[in-house]
Protein backbone atom coordinates (compact mmCIF):
# COMPACT_ATOMS: atom_id res chain seq x y z
CA UNK A 1 0.00 0.00 0.00
CA UNK A 2 1.86 3.38 -0.96
CA UNK A 3 -0.18 6.29 1.01
CA UNK A 4 1.35 9.39 0.75
CA UNK A 5 -0.01 13.00 1.70
CA UNK A 6 1.66 15.32 -0.63
CA UNK A 7 2.62 18.70 1.07
CA UNK A 8 2.00 21.89 -0.90
CA UNK A 9 -0.43 20.33 -3.71
CA UNK A 10 -2.83 23.05 -4.12
CA UNK A 11 0.06 25.94 -4.00
CA UNK A 12 2.76 24.32 -6.19
CA UNK A 13 0.13 23.32 -9.16
CA UNK A 14 -1.44 26.75 -9.09
CA UNK A 15 2.30 28.13 -9.06
CA UNK A 16 2.84 26.16 -12.64
CA UNK A 17 0.15 27.98 -13.66
CA UNK A 18 -1.35 25.30 -16.08
CA UNK A 19 -2.51 25.56 -19.53
CA UNK A 20 -5.25 22.79 -20.34
CA UNK A 21 -3.16 21.74 -23.95
CA UNK A 22 0.64 22.37 -22.11
CA UNK A 23 3.32 20.34 -21.51
CA UNK A 24 4.32 19.31 -18.01
CA UNK A 25 6.61 17.12 -16.05
CA UNK A 26 6.33 16.10 -12.08
CA UNK A 27 10.39 15.29 -11.70
CA UNK A 28 9.37 13.27 -8.49
CA UNK A 29 6.26 11.53 -8.56
CA UNK A 30 6.09 9.87 -5.70
CA UNK A 31 2.21 8.96 -4.45
CA UNK A 32 1.50 10.75 -7.70
CA UNK A 33 -0.39 13.51 -6.01
CA UNK A 34 0.77 16.24 -7.69
CA UNK A 35 1.00 14.37 -11.28
CA UNK A 36 -2.96 13.65 -10.56
CA UNK A 37 -3.85 17.30 -9.84
CA UNK A 38 -1.71 18.02 -12.57
CA UNK A 39 -3.25 15.44 -15.24
CA UNK A 40 -6.82 16.56 -13.96
CA UNK A 41 -5.98 19.67 -15.66
CA UNK A 42 -4.96 18.63 -19.17
CA UNK A 43 -7.68 18.27 -22.08
CA UNK A 44 -6.98 15.61 -24.24
CA UNK A 45 -4.26 17.71 -26.30
CA UNK A 46 -2.23 17.86 -22.67
CA UNK A 47 1.14 15.92 -21.57
CA UNK A 48 2.09 15.59 -18.44
CA UNK A 49 5.78 13.72 -18.16
CA UNK A 50 6.18 11.71 -14.16
CA UNK A 51 9.87 10.49 -14.03
CA UNK A 52 10.94 8.69 -10.72
CA UNK A 53 13.74 6.31 -10.02
CA UNK A 54 11.86 4.11 -7.74
CA UNK A 55 9.99 1.20 -9.38
CA UNK A 56 7.23 1.34 -5.90
CA UNK A 57 6.26 4.64 -7.28
CA UNK A 58 6.03 3.94 -10.49
CA UNK A 59 3.94 0.58 -10.28
CA UNK A 60 1.83 2.92 -8.02
CA UNK A 61 1.37 5.50 -10.77
CA UNK A 62 0.50 3.00 -13.07
CA UNK A 63 -2.74 2.26 -11.28
CA UNK A 64 -3.54 5.12 -9.67
CA UNK A 65 -3.34 8.36 -13.19
CA UNK A 66 -4.65 4.97 -15.20
CA UNK A 67 -7.68 7.12 -16.08
CA UNK A 68 -5.60 9.82 -17.76
CA UNK A 69 -4.54 7.11 -20.83
CA UNK A 70 -2.13 8.66 -22.97
CA UNK A 71 -1.84 11.71 -21.14
CA UNK A 72 0.31 10.90 -18.57
CA UNK A 73 3.74 9.09 -19.47
CA UNK A 74 5.75 7.05 -16.96
CA UNK A 75 9.39 7.20 -17.05
CA UNK A 76 11.98 5.76 -14.72
CA UNK A 77 15.18 7.93 -14.44
CA UNK A 78 16.61 10.32 -12.08
CA UNK A 79 15.72 13.62 -12.94
CA UNK A 80 19.22 14.74 -13.19
CA UNK A 81 18.44 12.97 -17.07
CA UNK A 82 15.54 15.94 -17.53
CA UNK A 83 16.60 16.85 -20.83
CA UNK A 84 17.73 13.87 -22.20
CA UNK A 85 14.72 12.34 -21.22
CA UNK A 86 12.37 15.17 -22.97
CA UNK A 87 14.33 14.61 -26.62
CA UNK A 88 13.46 11.08 -26.45
CA UNK A 89 9.84 11.81 -26.68
CA UNK A 90 8.24 12.92 -30.13
CA UNK A 91 5.77 15.30 -28.57
CA UNK A 92 7.76 17.26 -27.19
CA UNK A 93 8.73 20.37 -29.50
CA UNK A 94 12.33 21.44 -29.40
CA UNK A 95 13.96 24.58 -30.16
CA UNK A 96 17.72 24.64 -31.32
CA UNK A 97 18.04 21.25 -30.25
CA UNK A 98 16.77 22.19 -26.58
CA UNK A 99 12.91 20.75 -25.83
CA UNK A 100 10.69 23.02 -24.76
CA UNK A 101 7.94 22.63 -21.68
CA UNK A 102 5.48 24.60 -20.15
CA UNK A 103 6.30 23.97 -16.51
CA UNK A 104 8.19 21.42 -14.44
CA UNK A 105 7.78 20.56 -10.76
CA UNK A 106 10.11 19.02 -7.86
CA UNK A 107 9.24 17.85 -4.42
CA UNK A 108 12.01 16.84 -2.96
CA UNK A 109 13.03 14.38 -0.42
CA UNK A 110 11.58 10.86 0.28
CA UNK A 111 8.35 9.32 0.44
CA UNK A 112 6.29 8.90 3.47
CA UNK A 113 6.02 5.19 2.20
CA UNK A 114 9.85 4.80 1.90
CA UNK A 115 9.97 5.98 5.48
CA UNK A 116 7.57 3.54 6.47
CA UNK A 117 8.51 0.62 4.86
CA UNK A 118 11.34 -0.92 7.07
CA UNK A 119 12.92 -2.91 4.72
CA UNK A 120 13.94 0.09 2.80
CA UNK A 121 16.56 1.72 5.30
CA UNK A 122 15.50 4.99 5.02
CA UNK A 123 13.96 5.23 9.07
CA UNK A 124 16.01 4.94 12.35
CA UNK A 125 12.78 3.64 13.37
CA UNK A 126 12.38 0.30 12.00
CA UNK A 127 15.50 -1.98 12.12
CA UNK A 128 16.51 -2.92 8.64
CA UNK A 129 19.43 -4.09 6.26
CA UNK A 130 21.34 -0.51 6.02
CA UNK A 131 20.65 0.38 2.54
CA UNK A 132 18.67 3.79 1.84
CA UNK A 133 18.55 3.77 -2.40
CA UNK A 134 15.86 5.12 -3.94
CA UNK A 135 16.84 3.28 -7.22
CA UNK A 136 16.59 0.03 -6.07
CA UNK A 137 19.36 -0.90 -8.95
CA UNK A 138 22.01 1.48 -8.25
CA UNK A 139 25.20 0.16 -6.43
CA UNK A 140 25.89 2.43 -3.52
CA UNK A 141 24.47 1.49 -0.34
CA UNK A 142 24.07 3.51 3.11
CA UNK A 143 26.22 -0.04 4.05
CA UNK A 144 29.12 0.71 1.64
CA UNK A 145 29.99 4.09 2.81
CA UNK A 146 29.54 3.21 6.43
CA UNK A 147 31.74 0.17 6.12
CA UNK A 148 34.21 1.32 3.81
CA UNK A 149 34.79 4.78 3.54
CA UNK A 150 37.48 6.67 5.42
CA UNK A 151 36.34 7.83 8.76
CA UNK A 152 36.90 11.45 7.87
CA UNK A 153 34.15 11.15 4.79
CA UNK A 154 32.11 9.87 6.95
CA UNK A 155 32.16 12.71 8.79
CA UNK A 156 32.28 15.00 6.45
CA UNK A 157 29.25 13.53 4.85
CA UNK A 158 26.95 13.93 8.26
CA UNK A 159 28.46 17.24 8.35
CA UNK A 160 28.14 18.53 5.30
CA UNK A 161 24.84 17.24 4.14
CA UNK A 162 23.15 16.41 7.87
CA UNK A 163 24.49 19.27 9.21
CA UNK A 164 25.57 16.88 12.36
CA UNK A 165 28.20 18.70 14.75
CA UNK A 166 28.48 15.57 16.64
CA UNK A 167 29.90 14.22 12.84
CA UNK A 168 33.36 13.13 14.15
CA UNK A 169 32.75 11.79 16.81
CA UNK A 170 30.08 9.65 15.49
CA UNK A 171 32.31 8.95 12.78
CA UNK A 172 34.85 7.40 15.22
CA UNK A 173 31.87 5.70 16.74
CA UNK A 174 31.15 3.91 13.30
CA UNK A 175 35.08 2.97 12.45
CA UNK A 176 35.83 1.42 16.22
CA UNK A 177 32.69 -0.50 16.01
CA UNK A 178 33.00 -1.54 11.97
CA UNK A 179 36.71 -2.81 13.37
CA UNK A 180 35.08 -5.63 15.58
CA UNK A 181 32.24 -6.73 12.68
CA UNK A 182 30.22 -4.50 9.92
CA UNK A 183 27.62 -2.49 11.00
CA UNK A 184 24.60 -3.87 9.44
CA UNK A 185 21.28 -2.83 10.44
CA UNK A 186 19.52 0.67 10.62
CA UNK A 187 19.12 -0.21 14.26
CA UNK A 188 23.04 -0.88 15.26
CA UNK A 189 23.84 2.62 13.21
CA UNK A 190 21.22 4.37 14.89
CA UNK A 191 22.40 3.44 18.79
CA UNK A 192 26.00 3.90 17.74
CA UNK A 193 25.21 7.69 16.59
CA UNK A 194 23.62 8.16 19.49
CA UNK A 195 26.56 6.70 21.44
CA UNK A 196 28.56 9.55 19.52
CA UNK A 197 26.23 12.22 20.98
CA UNK A 198 26.51 13.91 24.54
CA UNK A 199 23.59 13.11 26.90
CA UNK A 200 23.02 16.79 27.31
CA UNK A 201 22.59 16.73 23.39
CA UNK A 202 20.37 14.31 23.23
CA UNK A 203 17.73 15.63 24.76
CA UNK A 204 16.66 18.15 22.33
CA UNK A 205 16.20 17.90 18.68
CA UNK A 206 14.37 15.16 18.46
CA UNK A 207 15.66 12.00 17.58
CA UNK A 208 19.54 11.73 17.70
CA UNK A 209 19.64 10.00 14.60
CA UNK A 210 17.65 12.26 12.46
CA UNK A 211 20.76 14.43 10.74
CA UNK A 212 23.30 11.71 10.40
CA UNK A 213 20.31 9.18 8.27
CA UNK A 214 19.34 12.40 6.25
CA UNK A 215 23.39 13.01 5.00
CA UNK A 216 24.30 9.29 4.49
CA UNK A 217 20.50 9.12 2.56
CA UNK A 218 21.89 12.81 0.49
CA UNK A 219 25.14 11.14 -0.31
CA UNK A 220 23.97 7.51 -0.84
CA UNK A 221 21.56 9.15 -3.77
CA UNK A 222 23.56 12.11 -4.59
CA UNK A 223 20.46 13.54 -4.23
CA UNK A 224 22.28 17.53 -4.33
CA UNK A 225 24.13 16.99 -7.29
CA UNK A 226 21.30 15.50 -8.84
CA UNK A 227 19.14 18.45 -7.90
CA UNK A 228 21.58 20.89 -9.24
CA UNK A 229 21.76 19.28 -12.56
CA UNK A 230 18.37 18.49 -12.47
CA UNK A 231 17.62 22.31 -11.80
CA UNK A 232 19.58 24.04 -14.11
CA UNK A 233 17.90 21.56 -17.26
CA UNK A 234 14.59 22.38 -16.15
CA UNK A 235 15.36 26.28 -16.50
CA UNK A 236 16.93 25.39 -20.21
CA UNK A 237 13.56 23.28 -21.01
CA UNK A 238 11.04 26.10 -20.15
CA UNK A 239 9.48 27.52 -22.93
CA UNK A 240 8.78 31.30 -22.75
CA UNK A 241 6.61 31.78 -19.99
CA UNK A 242 6.83 28.43 -18.58
CA UNK A 243 7.22 27.73 -14.79
CA UNK A 244 9.05 25.74 -12.61
CA UNK A 245 7.96 25.04 -9.00
CA UNK A 246 10.33 23.33 -6.31
CA UNK A 247 9.41 22.27 -2.64
CA UNK A 248 12.17 21.74 -0.56
CA UNK A 249 12.74 19.75 3.23
CA UNK A 250 15.85 21.01 4.11
CA UNK A 251 18.11 24.09 4.18
CA UNK A 252 20.82 22.96 2.08
CA UNK A 253 18.22 21.93 -1.01
CA UNK A 254 16.66 25.17 -0.59
CA UNK A 255 19.68 27.08 -0.22
CA UNK A 256 20.51 25.50 -3.90
CA UNK A 257 17.40 26.34 -5.23
CA UNK A 258 17.58 29.90 -4.29
CA UNK A 259 20.98 30.34 -5.87
CA UNK A 260 20.14 28.53 -9.19
CA UNK A 261 16.71 31.10 -9.51
CA UNK A 262 18.91 34.20 -8.67
CA UNK A 263 22.16 33.08 -11.43
CA UNK A 264 19.48 33.31 -13.62
CA UNK A 265 17.78 36.81 -12.68
CA UNK A 266 18.54 40.02 -14.80
CA UNK A 267 21.51 42.04 -13.55
CA UNK A 268 21.34 45.72 -13.84
CA UNK A 269 24.12 47.53 -14.12
CA UNK A 270 23.12 51.10 -14.23
CA UNK A 271 23.99 53.58 -10.81
CA UNK A 272 21.18 53.50 -9.22
CA UNK A 273 20.38 57.21 -9.19
CA UNK A 274 19.52 56.55 -13.46
CA UNK A 275 15.70 56.56 -13.55
CA UNK A 276 15.21 53.51 -15.73
CA UNK A 277 17.76 50.49 -17.43
CA UNK A 278 19.86 51.30 -20.13
CA UNK A 279 22.40 48.60 -19.71
CA UNK A 280 20.01 46.37 -21.47
CA UNK A 281 20.94 43.53 -19.11
CA UNK A 282 18.77 40.40 -19.90
CA UNK A 283 17.57 37.80 -17.58
CA UNK A 284 16.53 34.36 -17.58
CA UNK A 285 13.81 34.05 -15.45
CA UNK A 286 11.47 36.32 -12.95
CA UNK A 287 10.28 35.13 -9.19
CA UNK A 288 6.94 34.78 -9.04
CA UNK A 289 7.00 34.66 -4.72
CA UNK A 290 10.42 36.73 -3.18
CA UNK A 291 9.91 34.51 -0.50
CA UNK A 292 9.03 31.22 -0.12
CA UNK A 293 5.50 30.21 0.50
CA UNK A 294 5.09 27.54 4.19
CA UNK A 295 2.29 24.96 4.63
CA UNK A 296 -0.95 26.28 6.65
CA UNK A 297 -1.19 25.64 9.61
CA UNK A 298 -4.47 23.37 8.48
CA UNK A 299 -1.83 21.63 6.42
CA UNK A 300 0.43 20.89 9.04
CA UNK A 301 -2.25 19.17 11.66
CA UNK A 302 -2.84 17.31 9.01
CA UNK A 303 0.77 16.28 8.30
CA UNK A 304 3.54 17.49 10.68
CA UNK A 305 6.02 16.27 7.88
CA UNK A 306 5.07 19.19 6.15
CA UNK A 307 6.63 21.80 8.88
CA UNK A 308 10.20 21.81 6.56
CA UNK A 309 8.44 22.95 3.50
CA UNK A 310 9.10 25.81 1.27
CA UNK A 311 8.07 26.33 -1.90
CA UNK A 312 9.77 28.43 -4.70
CA UNK A 313 8.05 29.22 -8.16
CA UNK A 314 10.08 31.23 -11.25
CA UNK A 315 8.85 31.93 -14.74
CA UNK A 316 10.94 31.71 -17.68
CA UNK A 317 10.88 35.10 -19.25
Amino acid sequence: MFHHITVLKEEATEGLHIKKDGIYVDCTLGGAGHSSLIASKLSGSGRLICLDQDDWALDNARERLAEYGDKVVLVKTNFRDLEQVLKTLPFVPQKDGVPQVDGILFDLGVSSPQFDEGERGFSYNHDAPLDMRMDQSADLTAAEIVNTWPEQEIARVLFQYGEEKFSRRIARKIVERREEHPVESTGELAELIKEGIPAAARRTGGHPAKRSFQGLRIAVNDELGAFEEGLHGAVRCLAPEGRVSVITFHSLEDRICKQIFSSYLSRCTCPPDFPFCVCGAEGTLKLINRKPLIPSEEELELNPRARSAKLRVAEKL
